[in-house]
């Protein structure tokens, strides 16, 4: 029986990593590096006083086994406490330099993120969790930004003070320090050895940290729907699970890591009985030219060379949990927007023209076609209306106006002009959207309104809230906040923020996506009375579920499994009795049983 193929070991660094470093410093740390050559001197410095350090302690055994002279001890002494104060100064500059770069440089790294993010196309978003998003945003920027600068740094200050004492020991035994690194080979091992296991598990830990978090915030969302059904044992379960499973793998990091110091700790003890017990043949034997200070001060440095290589050892280890971080990062920033502006794209255009659907088709995958060659056509200054069972395609042809998607083929004009020839920005300021769900900040009503329009005046914003009938809330409530999500507001009165928006925006065309369907009939109708003031003469298009309230539309338009089967008048798709009667008669009926 054949054994299986043995698995090639993966690189320590593989080349997306090293494409990750040079990114890294390219993009947010070159510009720094004057500042990094100023570290990289004061880290010397450290290294140097290090091994006059030694110097000075040999000279000053001598003096105390050989000369005896009190004057001599004092001057070592002087010049020891000058060599520690002046690596203490440079303990202080080294991390303050350090920690001022990385944080500048995480700043950096999360303006254009977000500022990326912000171009990223809807269909990034909605197969993306929030809570992966918030995790690289946040805590993986953070750590990464600790690791480069502070972390960083001491190793390059251990690795400093490594070569230079090593290069000292060398000078004065050579032979003697060729038997202490006898156990090299062995630390490098380890090191592959943890980095190796580190790497696969840190991103796993990272997959199933960003599910956590996403967990606790559709649960924190949801919170009132959780009260309501009782399903706090639910919920509870869900997210302890999620904490299990971080604690198991964190502990599978943490307990690989921690395989790293026992064994530089053996082979640190390993190497100082080499070098008591070689060095204390080479001061017994008439053969070496080597004393009892020049012993003493072999071990000190190898203490000295042996510590920093503990905790160099420390950073390899955690290099590897940073690398997933950066890549995790990197990834953000790699995804590429399919929503852009074209080459030549203009911002002029009719936006009081008819807006025509040619022939378009579309998916949301490839195996479920909604789209196959939809023709439509809303008429510039009039009001048209979608109807449609759920899944039949309304909200989605919105969502090809404004190009939060592409068509696959086909065309959408506006005027006769094709919106991808339009840059993105013209193309959406022409449009005002009233929706079922409308994102409501934790603010004021007045911060609310003014959010799509930030120099708006007082004076314009007021006349927008008593337009939309949301004047009066406003001057109850001032500037309390509504609470998360708007929390604190009723469906009515969120829908009337919506609706002052687009009054405050004042865009030619208005988008109405099933904007009263949750509400009373009391509700609706006054509703109804803003949104009538606010379609006034411009080109309105309604996704309604409601049929009662789009009975005066210009022209009714009914999907079915994305295919237009009707369209006309509300008294016209009556009189043909076919799939809009019978939704109309069902609604109606529904409506009549009501008390």
């Amino acid at each position: 029986m054949s054994k299986p193929p043995k698995l090639k070991r993966a690189p320590l660094y593989s080349e997306r990593d090293k494409d990750n470093l040079r990114w890294l410093w390219t993009r947010y740390l070159r510009q720094k590096a004057p500042w990094l050559f100023v570290v990289l001197g004061m880290i010397l410095v450290q290294g140097v006083v290090y091994q006059q350090f030694l110097s000075m302690t040999e000279s000053g055994l001598r003096v105390i086994f050989e000369s005896g002279s009190v004057a001599d001890l004092v001057q070592v002494c002087i010049v020891v406490f000058v060599l520690f104060a002046v690596r203490g100064l440079m303990s202080y500059l080294v991390p303050r330099v350090t920690i001022w770069i990385s944080n500048d440089a995480i700043f950096q790294m999360r303006r254009d993120l977000i500022d990326h993010m912000m171009r990223l196309d809807l269909a990034y978003f909605e197969r993306t969790k929030s809570g992966e998003i918030i995790q690289r945003l946040v805590t993986q920027t953070q750590s990464l930004g600790v690791f480069v600068g502070q972390a960083t740094a001491n190793a390059v200050r251990d690795a400093v003070t490594v070569i230079i004492v090593s290069g000292y020991l060398i000078w004065k035994n050579p032979i003697l320090f060729a038997t202490a690194v006898v156990v090299l080979p062995f630390i490098i091992w380890v090191m592959n050895y943890v980095s190796d296991r580190v790497k696969i598990t840190q991103g796993e830990a990272e997959t199933a940290l960003g599910e956590y978090m996403n967990g606790i915030e559709e649960t924190t969302a949801g919170m009132r729907t959780v009260k309501i059904a009782g399903q706090e044992g639910v919920e509870t379960d869900r997210l302890m699970k999620g904490t299990r499973s971080i604690r198991d793998l964190m502990n599978r990091v943490q307990i690989t890591q921690a395989l790293t110091m026992p064994s530089i700790d053996l082979s640190s003890a390993f190497v100082y009985v080499l070098v008591i017990g070689g060095g204390g043949y080479m001061v017994l034997s008439p053969q070496f030219d080597m004393d009892g200070a020049g012993i003493i001060t072999f071990l000190l440095g190898m203490v000295m060379v042996f510590d920093p290589a503990r905790l160099l050892a420390m950073f390899f280890g955690a290099l590897p949990s940073n690398l997933v971080l950066l890549d995790r990062i990197r990834r953000l920033h790699d995804e590429v927007p399919s929503i852009t502006d074209k080459p030549g794209a203009t911002s002029e255009f009719d936006t009081r023209g008819d807006i025509v659907l040619e022939d378009v088709h579309f998916s949301y995958s490839e195996d479920q076609p909604l789209f196959h060659g939809l023709d439509m056509t809303f008429k510039g200054g009039q009001v048209s209306a979608i109807v449609g069972s759920t899944g039949s395609g309304k909200t989605t042809i919105l969502s090809l106006l404004t190009r939060l998607y592409d068509t696959k083929a086909g065309r959408i004009t506006i005027g006769g002009q094709p919106i991808d020839q339009l840059k993105v920005q013209a193309l959406r300021g022409a449009y005002s959207v009233v929706a079922q769900d409308i994102v409501i900040f934790n603010n004021s009503i007045w911060e609310n309104i003014r959010y799509v329009k930030p120099e708006a005046s007082e004076e314009e914003v007021w006349q927008a809230a008593e337009k939309a009938e949301i004047a009066d809330v406003i001057r109850a409530r001032g500037g309390a906040p509504v609470g998360p999500k708007g929390a604190q507001l009723s469906g009515g009165q969120k829908q009337r923020i919506a609706i002052a928006r687009a009054f405050l925006s004042d865009a030619p065309i208005i988008l109405l996506d099933e904007a009263t369907s949750a509400l009373d009939q009391a509700t609706e109708a006054r509703i109804k009375s803003a949104l009538d003031r606010l379609t006034k003469g411009k080109t309105c298009i309604v996704v309604a579920h409601r049929l009662s309230s789009i009975a005066d539309a210009d022209r009714i338009y009914v999907l079915e499994a994305g295919q237009l089967v009707e369209e006309g008048r509300h008294d016209q798709l009556l009189k043909q009795n076919r799939l809009y009667a019978q939704l109309y008669s069902a609604q109606k009926q529904g409506y009549d049983k009501k008390p």
